[in-house]
């Protein structure tokens, strides 16, 4: 989805664009790390299509051209519907293997180094994927990615909050059952709908994964108000905040994950497409960066919404105002927000620092 900032601000100088697209190659070569984006989201028109054509039953279009238009969303009720008629064309093995490993090639060719990809293993599952074969698949493609481009894969388990405490007992078995918990698996966490699925009532399951070695990362606040990420924080103990767009309406909560060094995982175009924030330029990031809260730029579902991460990273260095110093030190957040090994860290950490170095060295 392009930007719906209402920007009538004058045309920029010979000078501007020249310094813009210089930003612009410079993010495209800058090493990344990203933490909320989401697997069955971030299937390429071109793979949507190739698995529509493979099960005629369905919806959604076979020509990618036609997804430009199914990927327009009214509000968040819809982009759910179309979430899962995609969701719905993950039917077998074959299909979780075929989106996961070019997921990773998509993510290499934008210079990720590391992510921490979402998956909702109940809704596989639940349509008859068997779990084994479910697992043995994501860890296939991550094996494989990790060894053709080089981006390493870890996993995060969520529940889809709107199939209930059916699907938040099911997804903990497979998060926490040493028979089939997938090796790249590194959290937990809570997406779909939160108007009218409360999150106190999954914090039994958290416990459990918690428990168990897992990270608490839950989406708070994208489409509700500020109470929805005290929320996640006491009663899922989050380490991060996936959106928390409503955060910036309560200076205490602000305060709060400042404090605690909790990130939270922004998704500017995300927030529009959704209709979660009405312009780019009334986004809450400058609130959070000005509050001292760190910040992570993720790209959530790029196709659906007509992004990518590098797309993403040149919207909030427009909204920040930041050179290619501040955009690395954003690239740095992330890394420093993951959960990643230290010396994963480290690496990535100087990778940031030679690349950036090398593209200002006079």
């Amino acid at each position: 989805m392009s930007d719906q900032s209402s920007d009538h601000s004058a045309a920029p100088t010979a000078g501007q664009a020249r310094q813009a697209r210089d930003l612009h190659a410079f993010i495209a070569g800058l090493p990344k790390a990203e933490l909320h984006v989401h697997h069955v989201g971030s299937a390429s028109p071109r793979i949507v299509s190739e698995l529509a054509a493979r099960h005629s039953d369905s919806k959604v279009p076979t020509d990618p051209e036609a997804l430009v238009d199914y990927f327009s969303f009214t509000d968040f009720a819809h982009f759910i519907d179309v979430y899962l008629s995609v969701v719905d064309l993950i039917r077998t093995p074959e299909d979780v293997r075929l989106l996961t490993y070019e997921v990773a090639r998509d993510m290499a060719r934008q210079q990720v180094r590391y992510a921490e990809l979402t998956i909702t293993p109940f809704s596989s599952t639940r349509r008859g994927i068997d779990e084994r074969a479910f697992m043995n698949a994501i860890e296939d493609a991550r094996k494989a990615a990790e060894a053709e481009f080089g981006t390493v894969l870890r996993w995060c388990f969520d529940i889809p909050g709107e199939a209930g405490l059916e699907a938040a007992e099911e997804t903990v078995r497979l998060a926490t059952d040493d028979r089939v918990r997938p090796e790249g698996l590194v959290s937990f966490g809570l997406g779909g709908p939160e108007v009218g699925v409360p999150r106190p009532q999954f914090r039994p399951y958290f416990d459990r994964a918690i428990a168990a070695g897992l990270r608490s990362v839950p989406h708070a606040g994208e489409t509700t108000g500020p109470e929805t990420v005290w929320d996640a924080l006491n009663e899922l103990r989050a380490e991060r905040i996936g959106h928390g767009t409503s955060s910036a309406q309560d200076p205490k909560l602000l305060a709060h994950l400042a404090e605690h060094g909790i990130a939270l995982e922004v998704c500017p175009t995300s927030n529009i497409a959704t209709r979660a924030v009405r312009t780019l330029d009334e986004h809450p990031i400058k609130e959070f960066v000005r509050a001292g809260v760190l910040v992570t730029i993720n790209s959530d579902d790029p196709p659906m919404f007509g992004t990518d991460l590098n797309n993403e990273y040149a919207v909030a260095a427009r909204l920040l105002d930041l050179d290619e110093r501040g955009v690395a030190d954003l690239a740095k957040n992330a890394v420093r927000a993951s959960f990643l090994d230290p010396a994963g860290k480290a690496r990535i950490d100087d990778e940031i620092d030679a690349y950036t170095s090398a593209w200002l060295a006079p």
